[in-house]
C-alpha cells in the first residue's frame, strides 16, 4: 500500500465494459510528509474519495481484486481515505 494525494480526475466515455460507473482519479504518490515520491497515476476509486483527500492505494494484481470485477484491467485502486499520519522521520524511513 502507498500514501497518495488526489489531484484530479479522469472522464472515459468508452472504455473496458468492466470499468463502466468505476471513477478514475488522478493519484500523486507522496512520502509521509507530503512531499512527492514519483510520477502521477490513474485509479479507480473505491472508496469516494475526492480532490485534495490524501488516500491509500494498490497497485499490480490486487488492485483489481478491490472492485466488484476481480478481472478487470486495473493497475491501480484507492483503497482508503487517511485521516491523519503520524511519522517519526520524514521521508517514512
Amino acid at each position: 500500500m502507498q500514501l497518495g494525494l488526489i489531484i484530479g480526475y479522469v472522464v472515459a466515455t468508452r472504455k473496458d465494459e468492466t470499468l463502466v460507473g468505476a471513477k478514475l482519479l488522478i493519484v500523486q504518490p507522496i512520502h509521509p510528509d507530503n512531499t512527492p515520491s514519483g510520477a502521477t497515476i490513474v485509479a479507480v476509486d473505491t472508496v469516494g474519495a475526492g480532490i485534495g483527500e490524501t488516500i491509500i492505494f494498490v497497485v499490480g494484481s490486487v488492485a483489481s481484486r478491490a472492485t466488484l470485477h476481480p478481472n478487470a484491467p486495473i493497475d491501480a485502486a484507492i483503497v482508503g481515505i487517511v485521516d491523519s499520519v503520524d511519522c517519526a522521520k520524514a521521508g517514512g524511513s
